[in-house]
């Protein structure tokens, strides 16, 4: 191989020095008309003894050598002015220091660089256009064919890399800026505005639209969802800008337009310098590390260089899957996957005494409103409050700097037993801070995470696929949502900002209710009305129309981060914990005692009634 490239790169030099030959005897034969000026014949000879060399010398200063001409592109034509600007200035230094006879005419000034520069830029640019037709040009008729939508970089960037695949077949391109209609990008025509893509659809036969606009607004992005809709297209889109144009992704990196892409949710960005300065070099420990939080905070805090990554989990396979993606995706980073229960105070113990955590994000609880409320309601407490008591206070006992509870806006004003458990978590890591300030105790709290296992997204997306009807509760009921590389990007940022018992509230938008995230998404999938329909269930027990982000009694303070807030809450005793440990240690309590013993240390707490109302019949809409 490497001989192979000495070969072509020794071709590609003599191509070069053959071109300042037809470039210097061509700019003579230009000057004198195209008839052979015999009386410059030594000037001619004694030029080119000079100027070839020098050519040579110019090409490999300018790198003219390095590049490939397949890829041959701007970046190509500036070696190549650079190689013939050093020849010029030769050839200008020949004709006044050696002073032939007779005198190099002064218009070779113009036309010896202007010839060199087409010989050698055009050579380059026709042998890309010759080898990218033999190795794609059969791929022009291939394909599925795709209208682009919009005509900017991006669109641009995406079309050059379709023209190489045998996946799509590019149609033409719209964009709603009538400046571009009728003109050409590339070899494909700007056949109009994007509202007239059902006629274009249905004219040329096309099924797929690709949204070539990364930097689209929200309301953009919904209409062209209505549009390919109404078109019976399917909506695709590709990745950021500036990946497309740096090349880390193309063409097979477009994908789906998903429900997260109508949402509006804007990029966080955090204070990398601080959160580095909390997780940099330190031993982190992560509980309920294979869920779907807890597996994003692991990959989100290995980016920050940890010395080590201790991910503790009581699933099994989810530990497995979140050690498997370390090992294939970030194979440096030092990870130790350890089974166990938050429950288990000696398991707790065994590691926080062998490891010695600088940092704890406490993510592991179960999560699930419906199925705790009923049957399940002593084990949630178990889990949620019995869990997070012994990680809060075996961090104190061993010197954690820092410890970050995970927790929800259910925990307001709570109607169900889940909500009502990481309310009493919070108010538990409270209590053990203002016993003992060592450690730093944060929470966090925030709604939903778009695609989080037990998210209503995959549930609709399965019922989709199956035809329907998509399932709603109540056609009121309203989440906030949020995705989970933001909301683990803001627990960090949170947990370096804490000084101690504080409530993190996260900035989560506006709400959305669930009937329009139905629609959305099946409008995403390519259906139209009376194709898949929307059933009205009855709200589930413990599950209410609308989440809070505060309680009444809460008041909230700014932070130097405008996605994050501190809530002000009532101060919590301390003889709550040897209250709350004494209430633990029953063996088995009914769903009832629960609820009465939460109620106890939870005033705002006001459980819902476990059936379904009366007036929540199941109902249907035929129509989107």
């Amino acid at each position: 191989m490497l001989y192979k490239a000495s070969v072509k790169s020794c071709l590609v030099f003599c191509y070069d020095m053959l071109a300042v030959v037809i470039a210097w005897l061509g700019a003579f034969w230009l000057r004198f008309n195209f008839i052979w000026p015999g009386d410059y014949t030594q000037t001619i000879l004694i030029g080119l003894s000079v100027l070839i060399p020098a050519h040579g010398l110019a090409c490999w200063f300018a790198g003219l050598y390095r590049g490939l001409w397949i890829f041959a592109s701007l970046p190509d034509l500036k070696r190549v002015l650079k190689a013939v600007g050093g020849s010029l200035l030769v050839m200008v230094a020949y004709a006044i220091l050696v002073h032939p006879q007779p005198l190099v005419p002064r218009s070779m000034v113009v036309l010896f660089p202007l010839l060199l520069v087409m010989i050698m830029g055009g050579g380059r640019i026709a042998y890309r256009m010759w080898k990218e037709h033999r190795m794609f040009g059969a791929l022009a008729a291939q394909g599925k064919p795709v209208i682009v939508l919009g005509a900017g970089r991006a669109a641009a960037a995406l079309v050059r890399d379709m023209e190489r695949s045998a996946d799509w077949r590019v149609i033409g391109l719209l964009d709603d800026n009538k400046g571009k209609w009728g003109r050409e990008l590339g070899a494909y025509r700007v056949l109009g505005g994007v509202s007239t893509l059902p006629c274009v659809a249905k004219d040329l036969k096309v099924r797929h639209a690709i949204l070539a606009m990364p930097s689209a607004s929200l309301e953009v992005r919904r209409r062209m969802a209505d549009l390919c809709v109404d078109a019976g297209v399917q909506l695709l889109t590709v990745p950021a800008l500036e990946d497309i144009m740096s090349g880390k992704v193309s063409v097979n990196n477009i994908r789906r337009v998903e429900i997260e892409d109508l949402l509006g949710r804007q990029t966080v960005s955090i204070d990398n310098e601080n959160v580095n300065g909390l997780l940099g070099g330190r031993t982190v420990l992560i509980t309920g590390a294979g869920g779907s939080i807890g597996s994003e905070l692991c990959r989100q805090i290995a980016k920050f260089g940890p010395a080590q990554l201790i991910l503790f989990e009581q699933n099994e396979f989810a530990l497995y899957n979140i050690e498997q993606w370390f090992t294939q995706n970030q194979p440096s980073v030092k990870i130790l996957s350890l089974a166990g229960d938050v429950k288990d105070t000696v398991r707790l113990e065994e590691v926080l005494r062998a490891y010695a955590p600088h940092v704890v994000f406490h993510a592991a609880a179960y999560k699930h409103v419906p199925l705790m409320e009923v049957g399940n309601s002593w084990q949630a407490v178990r889990n949620n409050v019995w869990g997070t008591l012994n990680v809060a206070r075996l961090s104190q006992r061993y010197k954690v700097q820092r410890f970050v509870l995970i927790s929800t806006d259910k925990a307001v004003n709570p109607t169900n037993v889940m909500g009502a458990t990481k309310r009493l978590a919070e108010m538990l890591c409270q209590a053990l801070f203002a016993r003992d300030q060592g450690t730093r105790f944060t929470t966090v709290r925030f709604g939903n995470v778009l695609g989080s296992n037990g998210s209503v997204i995959p549930k609709f997306q399965a019922q989709i696929a199956h035809g329907g009807p998509v399932t709603v509760t109540h056609p009121e009921i309203t989440r906030y949502f949020m995705s989970i590389p933001e909301a683990a990007l803001l627990v960090l940022q949170a947990g370096t900002m804490g000084e101690g018992g504080e409530i993190f509230v996260l900035d989560m938008g506006e709400p959305v209710k669930i009937v329009d995230l139905a629609r959305n998404m099946i409008r995403l999938s390519g259906f139209r009305e009376n194709e898949i329909s929307i059933e009205f269930s009855g709200l589930r027990p413990g599950e209410k129309l609308y989440e809070e982000l505060l309680a009444d009694a809460e008041q909230t303070c700014a932070t130097p981060h405008t996605k994050l807030r501190v809530a002000r809450c009532r101060p919590v005793i301390t003889s709550l914990i040897e209250d709350v440990e004494k209430w633990l240690k029953q063996d088995s309590v009914s769903d009832d005692q629960v609820r009465s013993g939460l109620r106890r240390w939870i005033p705002e707490y006001q459980p819902m009634p476990n059936s379904t109302p009366a007036s929540a019949k199941p109902t249907y809409i035929k129509k989107l």
